[in-house]
């Protein structure tokens, strides 16, 4: 949905299939007793991990029989997905063998929003629901959503987190019933104050090998960095094979996603500077908010680096047209050297690399200070839900795939792939990773696996109820390989050793930590006010305006071009309304603000 609410839709299907089960209406079932927000305890946090002790073979057995259930094909209505179409490969014989289930994705950002519109309209969404947090108390209120109030109590892994699932539906507007309509996306089992991770979200990272071949020389600002990678591109113009190499390959089709105005390759860069993009509004260190607009503001620091970048011939010039698939190609291949989002180092990243010493690191700037999130406890910006049209057979078995989908088996297959194929299981019962480039390598599955390769049968959902960080109880480690102790001990290699020297600390947070670089903002669940049917028309014509825009600027000719340009953009912008958006963005995420602060306490 890209955030747009197009409410006047919602309503229009509100009224179609009010009477159809699933709508939030009277004759609703009421919540589980004792199903109330409470406050987290130390206990509480200890013991969680414990309820979910299955082992894999356990959680195996008492799932139902595949062998004695029709196949039965669910619509998955997903918001996270990069891939339109029937769940394929190692996955879906995974899911086919425990469930006899077929998951046919719906992607809104391939299929374009133009699909909410046409699905939404008919009162039956998909099966399966994966929604924008900000878009989901209206499809509730639409009746595109099943109350699950009755049966979740009966899922222990889904119990497991509980508190995190009541606290979000007890948030919602209007639900003083307490019903249970959604669950929140990757919850852990830490704590709403907790940063896990020894890298953050975004941050400059760049390939030691070529940077320990300048000698290390220190970066003082956004600037300095262009110097280095510019001359990393002169020394190392291509790649291995020959084929063309930048520092910057960027793609639009994340463009407008998460709640987002502007294109996403500079709205996460933003927070380089401890800033945070929130809609219309930048949220600033000391917790004040400017217009988005406003040429005091990261956006616009951000976007005029890229421009500088594409001026000194660093950014790809697919850049704008490719979308996410081919950058990643290229990251896989080595034809990017900078890096911005952990999760891209994935693409290259592997043990041997790690040995070679070729692979991405963090790297400081001096002038940055790093905004982050802590660990996602009560979840992230989107919700699971059950579509309100499911029939019992489908519900049921809704239900049973979603609480293996939070549960340990699940949850390994999701975050740690396929055993003796990607991970071996010690006598200690921990993991050790093998196969680390099975993913940017897409290399061949087993045909007990189902064959094809390894992306492409990975799991098409791309979004998870429980996040990687989250600790494994049948391991005493997180889900993420990172963090395996038997991953640690194989990557202590030169390279690191050589970061570590450096910059005198263990890893990239312990290095910010240090420097009182890192702003960690506390993990809150808050249902934040959606837009009016008027909100969502200027959201729309500001969006499309500044994603438009970016693009150009970022392929400027001068400063004095990028600069009309960003006048230009700014006056048609006030002329839809910006102003208007502006006031309603900083009135909505002061709610979470305050929320934050108070968690901060």
């Amino acid at each position: 949905m890209k955030g747009k609410k197009l409410l006047s839709i919602l309503l229009a299907s509100a009224m179609l299939t009010g009477a159809l089960a699933g709508c939030g209406g009277s004759d609703a079932p009421a919540a589980p007793e004792g199903q109330q927000k409470e406050e987290q305890t130390d206990t509480a946090k200890e013991e969680a991990p414990a309820q979910e002790e299955t082992s894999s073979d356990d959680a195996q057995e008492k799932a139902p029989a595949a062998s004695d259930k029709e196949l039965l094909s669910l619509e998955v209505y997903d918001v996270a997905a990069n891939y339109q179409g029937v769940q394929t490969g190692w996955f879906d014989k995974v899911i086919k063998d425990r469930f006899n289930l077929e998951l046919n994705i719906i992607a809104p950002q391939v299929a374009g929003d133009a699909v909410f519109q046409t699905r939404a309209s008919t009162g039956n969404l998909g099966d399966i629901l994966i929604l924008e947090k900000e878009d989901f108390a209206d499809c509730v209120s639409a009746g595109l959503v099943k109350d699950i109030s009755a049966d979740i109590g009966n899922y222990s892994n889904l119990m497991t987190y509980k508190e995190q699932i009541d606290v979000f539906n007890n948030g919602l507007p209007g639900n003083d019933a307490g019903i249970t309509w959604g669950i929140p996306t990757q919850m852990t089992n830490t704590s709403p104050t907790t940063y896990s991770q020894e890298e953050i979200y975004s941050s400059p990272l760049l390939r030691w090998d070529l940077y320990k071949e300048l000698g290390y020389p220190e970066i003082a600002d956004l600037d300095g960095l262009l110097d280095v990678l510019e001359q990393m591109m002169k020394a190392h113009p291509t790649n291995e094979t020959g084929d063309p190499a930048y520092p910057f390959s960027l793609w639009a089709d994340w463009d407008g996603g998460d709640g987002m105005l502007g294109i996403a390759n500079v709205v996460q860069l933003t927070t380089w500077y401890g800033e945070k993009i929130k809609g219309s509004a930048i949220l600033k260190p000391d917790n004040t908010f400017i217009p988005l607009t406003d040429k005091a503001g990261t956006y616009y620091k951000l976007l005029k680096f890229l421009n500088n970048a594409q001026r000194r011939g660093l950014v790809d010039p697919d850049s704008g047209t490719q979308d996410w698939n081919a950058a990643c190609a290229k990251m896989s291949a080595g034809q990017v050297y900078l890096m911005w989002y952990s999760w891209q180092t994935g693409f290259w990243n592997s043990q041997e690399r790690l040995k070679n010493g070729n692979a991405f690191s963090f790297v400081p700037v001096a002038d940055q200070s790093y905004y982050t999130d802590s660990d996602t406890y009560y979840g992230t910006a989107r919700v699971f839900a059950v579509g309100s049209q499911v029939d019992d057979e489908k519900y049921a078995r809704i239900m049973e795939f979603l609480d293996w989908y939070a549960g340990p088996e699940g949850l390994t297959f999701q975050h740690c792939g396929i055993e003796d194929f990607t991970y071996t299981v010690g006598d200690d019962g921990k993991f050790t990773q093998i196969n680390d480039n099975a993913l940017m390598d897409n290399l061949p599955v087993p045909e007990e696996w189902g064959g094809a390769g390894y992306q492409d049968g990975n799991n098409a959902i791309n979004q998870w109820l429980v996040d990687a960080i989250s600790t494994n109880p049948n391991t005493g480690e997180p889900y993420s390989v990172r963090y395996w102790t038997s991953y640690k001990e194989a990557t202590m290699t030169e390279m690191k050793k050589e970061w570590q020297e450096l910059y005198s600390a263990d890893n990239p947070v312990e290095y910010m930590t240090k420097n009182n670089i890192l702003l960690v903002s506390p993990n809150v669940s808050v249902t934040l006010p959606s837009d009016s049917n008027d909100i969502s028309v200027i959201r729309n014509q500001c969006n499309d305006t500044i994603c438009d825009y970016s693009w150009r600027m970022i392929f400027a000719k001068d400063d004095a071009e990028f600069d009309s340009m960003w006048d230009e953009m700014s006056a048609q912008m006030d002329g839809f309304g910006f102003q208007d958006l502006y006031n309603f963005d900083v009135e909505r995420y002061q709610i979470e603000v305050d929320a934050k602060l108070e968690a901060s306490k």
